[in-house]
């Protein structure tokens, strides 16, 4: 099943281990979703003004022409479910006043323990991918086995266009305390902490992308700080 918006914050409030940790991740994944949801209607836009603009003009704007409509509404529902694993990595939840937090060395679990509860909960397949395959900017079998991860030896990586608009939202937004929202070049910039191809790979999404335009609206809407690269 595809839950709809209800379901989903059921779910949330089901697995969450206090209303602190609820709080936390879902208002994150609510700004993810808001994100998604504009990032999708500049690629449709783009997809459809290369119908009447011709391609030469609109990669004047992007480095990629999507080659299909998005399904908004698919990468939506991902956006709202993408983080639900979560709640099974935190350290501390919050409930006793300190500042929500979550196991480091766990964490990179969070993509695959999301993808088992809702296929548990009888989520289709292709909204619990959303949890597996959007932890930084993908994470390949090559780095799981390189880097000696504790996750099965496997490609996490987004399969579709949805999917991929999920992951790169969500490095916009960061749920360590206090939560915050980053520009483009300070996501830029994070993802090179972990490697010259995690760096090219966030670069080349950028290209892609752009900075969700929304950005702003949403740190005025949560009373949250945007870190750019030189905070």
């Amino acid at each position: 099943m595809i839950p709809n918006f209800d379901e989903i914050d059921e779910l949330h409030r089901k697995y969450a281990p206090s209303q602190e940790a609820y709080e936390l991740v879902y208002r994150h994944c609510m700004i993810v979703a808001s994100m998604v949801r504009e990032l999708c209607r500049r690629q449709n836009n783009l997809f459809v003004q290369r119908c009447t603009l011709g391609e030469d003009m609109i990669r004047q704007y992007t480095t990629r022409i999507p080659p299909r409509l998005f399904n908004t509404d698919k990468a939506v529902v991902g956006a709202l479910v993408h983080d639900i694993g979560t709640y099974s990595v935190i350290d501390n939840d919050g409930s006793n006043g300190e500042p929500v937090s979550f196991d480091r060395d766990r964490y990179i679990l969070h993509g695959l323990a999301g993808y088992d509860l809702l296929k548990a909960e009888g989520v289709d397949e292709e909204i619990a991918e959303f949890c597996r395959n959007h932890t930084g900017v993908g994470i390949t079998k090559k780095m799981v086995e390189e880097q000696h991860l504790p996750l099965p030896p496997a490609n996490y990586t987004p399969k579709n266009l949805e999917q991929e608009v999920v992951m790169y939202a969500d490095n916009f937004n960061s749920k360590s305390f206090p939560p915050k929202f980053v520009t483009a070049a300070k996501a830029i910039s994070r993802c090179a902490k972990f490697g010259k191809e995690n760096e090219d790979r966030m670069r080349e999404l950028v290209g892609i992308y752009g900075e969700p335009r929304n950005l702003r609206e949403l740190a005025e809407k949560y009373g949250q700080k945007i870190v750019d690269v030189k905070d």
